[in-house]
This record gives structure tokens, C-alpha cells and sequence, in this order.
């Protein structure tokens, strides 16, 4: 819903919020269905309202539980029986600088100051460190904007008795217990307001007479970057780039101005801008977005263009280039093949609005943001649309364009090979099959909620979830990684299962699609099958839940040996399996132990 990208209007996004609501309902999207609890320093009705917005535009349909004014800290640490019942899935704590209790006054020495600094401190741990022991779900927590007034003036920002002083500091703590703890995720509402103006972030006459400790046209503001930060947790963030070239990436027409007359380098106001971007650009790529181009051009043209001495992207910066004369909108879903990802997942970046509309009219699931006119505003348009919103680093997320390329290289080789096993055993492919381990944890949880199409209960679990069942033997766990001579595809499949005297139920099975057809799947069921014996189950049951995505998997259980047991009408399947009748079926691949 165009109204609710970034730049959007926040005064009609509050006058129409009603209306607006009421057409993402109308939808017949599937929806990640969310139970989330705000636990609020300040009235948050209208917050909840919004926030619905946005996590509704993101396919999350979100059920809340909203604390009373100012009880977050009650409901989080003495316990709440209505919250208890509600067992939310996420919580946001929205809390500001009205919130901070004892601020340091000129008289303090200081001693006090720290005191009262670690009282503040403290007073926040000890929330979250209640939520965790209670839900081990993922929490949400704003830092703290600046107050609207230094006391001491510029002085403030760095004498002990400032506010401004105070409160960075606590930021920074904030930060710290985030970065040491997982599942805490700060919400930077210092940013933010700093962003938005922080005169207009909050106005005094709101706190005195409805305790709103910001204003109503920043709420949108505010939600906006709380949902992109949920969407990111439950694995909707986009995966891929797809850019134009001419006045995007550089200015001025390839084939018509010539390599050395592109405007692209530090010579020129312009070139800045573009090289800038570009720099921008490739900085997403060591995060693990996957660059792509999609230009109506000639290959030889382009792969000039991207030549110039003064361009910070080069040809080996992107994993499909498809730059030729059929229609754009074409392109990206023969991209979105040759990925291997769906076309939710493509942001497609170009500076010409017509392109633009005709990529959203023949391809509406693809995201195609409005650049504007000037490409020295191109990264904020770009970055501030959160489509790339970052939660967890892992280290595969830093090889992603690599692993991508050797599938390319896999795919070249496979149509060498007359017969699909030679090519197979071509592979020379080794997995390594085992239990949870703490250094893949991230990774893990990191899985479960981004694998949809191999993914046959797409059920998604947090970190501190994966880490829990990990530790509990009524479970087995095992995750594989899978290795070639093209190189390494990291963990590629994960399996939970859960143990009732002599069964077992897998609650989750996925594996990643670029390592499809290539037997893994029977190597984890054959390790799987090992394991079950081990601790004397002699029954498993699978479970399949179709989803919009993935109807790959309808007969996975069936290709693995299983017999249906039951269906209903909504096309939810049960199998099972005897282990007694069950021999292994990987061929392929060699696996590698400790």
C-alpha cells in the first residue's frame, strides 16, 4: 500500500488510519498471525493503532496487549495476569525520556550522580531481565531522546549534572546490554527524533494534558521503524537489489555518451552523488543483499559503464546482470527464478517513474520505490524505506553474493552431465549433520524465520527458543551444513523434533532451496532416523501445513518413506513413519564428523 512507504504522509496516515485499516484487512494475503504486548511509559493508544498499520502492510496481522498508562515497569517485573494469560509473541517497551525518575541537579557530587545513573540503569535490566524469565521472546525497547531544554547549554552535553550527558549515557548502556544479550533490540528513537526535529518530535502541551510523550503526526514515525524492526525479527526483511544503470547508477546514457563522459567520481557535484550511492550500495552487499542489475541496454554497454575507472561497483559486485530489451518487468521474474527467491524479495531501484509503475502494475509483489528526482537524495530514500532492516549479523550473511555465484557455477556444470547422478557425484559433496551447538544458535533462528518454500510448518522460533529446546532432551535437534568443490553453502537445513515416550513429532523441517535435489534432505532424514533410534523411538509423525509458498514440500514425507495417516479440509497432512521399515537413502553425500 503505496501510503504507508516511506515518504509517507503522517497527518493523512492519522486522519485516514480507520479507512486504511479496513482495506489491508480486505486483503486475501496469507498472514503471520503475531500476539504483541506494548508495555508503555505514556499513553500508547494511538501507537497501537498505527504500529497495526504498517505490521498489516507487512503481512503480520498482529494482536495486541496494551499495558495501562505508565505500568510497564509494574507489568514487567511483580507479573501481570492478563499478560501472563496473553503469552505474546513479541513485546515492545515504549519509554522515554519522561520516564527517566532522577536526573542529576547541579548540587550533586559525583557520587550522587552515579548513584542515580545506576538506579536508572538498573531499573530497566531488571525489565528485561523479568520478560526474559517469563516469555523468551523478543524484546523491543526504545532508548531515550533529548530533553527539550539544556539547563546548562552546550555545557549540558558534557557535564556530569546535563541531562543531554545523562541520557547518552544511558543510551550507550542500552546499546551495550543489547549488544550482550540477545533478543534485546533497541528501537532508536534518538535517531529518529533527531531525523523528524526533535521541537516537533514532542510537544509539553500533549504530556500535560493527555500524556502523549510525542506528537501526533510522529507517531507514524515512531511505529514505522518498531514494525520494520518486526518484520526483520519474523524473516520479511527483502533480500535482493535490482538496479537500473543510466541515472541510477551513474549519471548520463551509456550508449549514447560514451564510458568516459558518465557523470560517476569526485570531478563533479553529480559524479559525487553517484559514487556515493554507489558506495552505499555496495556496503548492502557485505551485508548479504544480493546485487543485481536489470537495464534495457546492450550487455556490452553496460559492462562498460560498470568499467569506469571512477565506479566503486564493479562486474563481479553482482550476481545477475540482465541487460537487454525485453520489457523490465520480464526480467525480474526470470531474476527471481534464477535466484531462487520470490519476487516479495526484490526491491527494484530505478530513477524513471514509468519503468516504476509498470514494475508495479505487472509485478506488484516487487518493491519500487519512488528514487525522486535528485541522486544525491537516493540513499536516504532508499535507506530510510527499512527494507534491508538489520537485526542479526551472521557470518553467512557476509559470503551470501559469493554462495549465490557458486550456484551459478553449479548450474553451469549440472548441464554438462547427460546423466543428473554423475553430476551429482561430480559435487564430491560432504555435510556435516549434528545436534544444535551454541556458535550456530543466530544462524539457526535466523532460518526459521526467513525459509518459507522448503519450510513444511513454517513455524518460526527465536533465538532464546532454539537455545531452550537445544538444552531440553525431550527433543532432538540437528542442523546441516553442506559443502562442495564449488565451495561452502554453510547450514542449509534444520530439523526440530519433540520426543512422547516411543514417538516423535517433528515440529520443523526446513532446508534452504539453493542446495534442492542434491540429496541433503535424505542425509538429515538418514541422521534423524539414527538419532530416533538412539533414545528408543520407534514411530515418527511429520506434519505438512500448505502455505501461499510452499507447495514444493506437499509430498516430502511421502518421497522419505512416511504414509499418510490423515488430511483435512485446508490440506494439513499427518505421516508416519516405522523406524523398522525404514532403510537410508542418501547416496551423494559424505558426512563429515567431529
Amino acid at each position: 500500500m503505496k501510503e504507508l512507504e516511506y515518504p509517507f504522509d503522517s497527518e493523512y496516515i492519522m486522519r485516514k488510519k480507520k479507512s486504511i485499516r479496513k482495506t489491508l484487512l480486505s486483503s486475501d494475503r496469507e498472514w503471520t498471525e503475531k500476539r504483541i504486548a506494548i508495555l508503555g511509559g505514556s499513553t500508547t493508544n494511538d501507537i497501537t493503532l498505527v504500529l497495526e498499520l504498517f505490521l498489516l502492510h507487512y503481512g503480520i496481522k498482529p494482536e495486541f496487549y496494551e499495558s495501562e498508562y505508565n505500568q510497564f515497569y509494574q507489568d514487567a517485573v511483580f507479573g501481570n495476569e492478563e499478560l501472563d494469560h496473553f503469552a505474546p509473541d513479541i513485546i515492545f517497551i515504549h519509554t522515554t525520556n519522561r520516564n527517566i525518575l532522577h536526573y542529576p541537579v547541579v548540587g550533586d557530587d559525583e557520587t550522587e550522580v552515579e548513584q542515580k545513573f545506576r538506579s536508572e540503569l538498573e531499573r530497566y535490566t531488571s525489565v528485561w531481565e523479568k520478560l526474559r524469565e517469563r516469555f523468551s521472546c523478543p524484546v523491543i525497547q526504545n532508548n531515550f531522546e533529548y530533553p527539550f531544554y539544556r539547563l546548562l547549554g552546550n555545557k549540558d552535553v558534557s557535564d556530569i549534572h546535563g541531562r543531554v550527558n545523562f541520557i547518552t549515557r544511558l543510551n550507550l548502556e542500552f546499546a551495550q546490554y543489547a549488544r550482550e544479550h540477545d533478543n534485546l533490540y533497541i528501537n532508536d528513537i534518538n535517531y529518529q527524533s533527531s531525523v523528524y526535529g526533535l521541537d516537533r518530535w514532542s510537544d509539553e502541551f500533549y504530556w500535560y494534558m493527555y500524556k502523549y510523550a510525542l506528537t501526533i503526526a510522529a507517531i507514524p514515525v515512531l511505529t514505522y521503524n518498531v514494525a520494520n524492526m518486526i518484520k526483520a525479527i519474523y524473516g520479511k526483511n527483502k533480500k535482493a537489489l535490482v538496479l537500473d544503470l543510466d541515472n541510477t547508477l551513474w549519471g548520463g546514457i551509456v550508449g549514447d555518451d560514451g564510458v568516459e563522459n558518465l557523470e560517476i567520481g569526485k570531478e563533479t557535484a553529480i559524479g559525487e552523488a553517484f559514487l556515493e550511492f554507489q558506495e552505499y550500495l555496495q556496503s548492502q552487499k557485505q551485508l548479504g543483499i544480493l546485487l543485481n542489475i536489470n537495464s534495457k541496454n546492450d550487455i556490452a554497454n553496460a559492462i562498460a559503464g560498470l568499467h569506469h575507472p571512477q565506479s566503486a561497483l564493479k562486474q563481479e559486485d553482482f550476481v545477475v546482470i540482465k541487460a537487454n530489451w525485453e520489457p523490465k518487468s520480464a526480467n525480474l521474474r526470470a531474476m527471481a527464478e534464477e535466484l531462487n527467491i520470490g519476487l516479495d524479495s526484490i526491491v527494484f531501484v530505478d530513477d524513471n517513474p514509468a519503468e516504476r509503475e509498470i514494475v508495479y502494475q505487472q509485478c506488484p509483489e516487487v518493491s519500487a520505490p519512488d528514487m525522486g528526482d535528485r541522486p544525491e537524495k537516493y540513499i536516504r530514500r532508499l535507506d530510510r524505506s527499512g527494507f534491508f532492516e538489520c537485526v542479526s549479523l551472521s557470518g553467512e550473511d557476509f559470503g551470501k553474493t559469493e554462495m549465490y555465484r557458486q550456484n551459478a557455477k553449479r548450474a553451469a556444470e549440472e548441464k554438462q552431465f547427460a546423466n543428473y547422478e554423475d553430476y551429482l557425484l561430480s559435487l564430491n559433496m560432504k555435510a556435516r549433520i549434528e545436534p544444535f551447538v551454541p556458535l550456530y544458535m543466530q544462524r539457526i533462528a535466523q532460518l526459521t524465520n526467513k525459509s518459507n518454500q522448503f519450510n513444511l510448518t513454517t513455524r518460526r522460533y527465536t533465538q532464546s527458543e532454539i537455545e531452550r529446546i537445544a538444552q531440553d532432551r525431550q527433543y532432538i535437534t540437528l542442523y546441516g551444513s553442506l559443502e562442495d568443490k564449488f565451495g561452502d553453502n554453510g547450514i542449509v537445513s534444520v530439523v526440530i523434533g519433540h520426543i512422547t515416550e516411543n514417538v516423535m513429532d517433528i515440529d520443523l523441517w526446513l532446508m534452504s532451496c539453493r542446495v534442492l535435489k542434491r540429496d541433503m534432505e535424505y542425509a538429515m532424514m538418514d541422521e534423524l532416523a539414527e538419532a530416533a533410534k538412539r533414545v528408543s523411538v520407534d514411530t515418527i509423525y511429520g506434519y505438512y501445513y500448505p502455505t501461499a509458498k510452499n507447495g514444493m514440500v506437499r509430498d516430502f514425507y511421502k518421497l522419505q518413506g512416511f504414509d499418510k495417516v490423515s488430511e483435512d479440509e485446508k490440506g494439513n497432512t499427518k505421516w508416519q513413519l516405522k523406524l523398522e521399515d525404514y532403510h537410508k537413502q542418501n547416496q551423494y553425500i559424505r558426512l563429515k564428523k567431529k
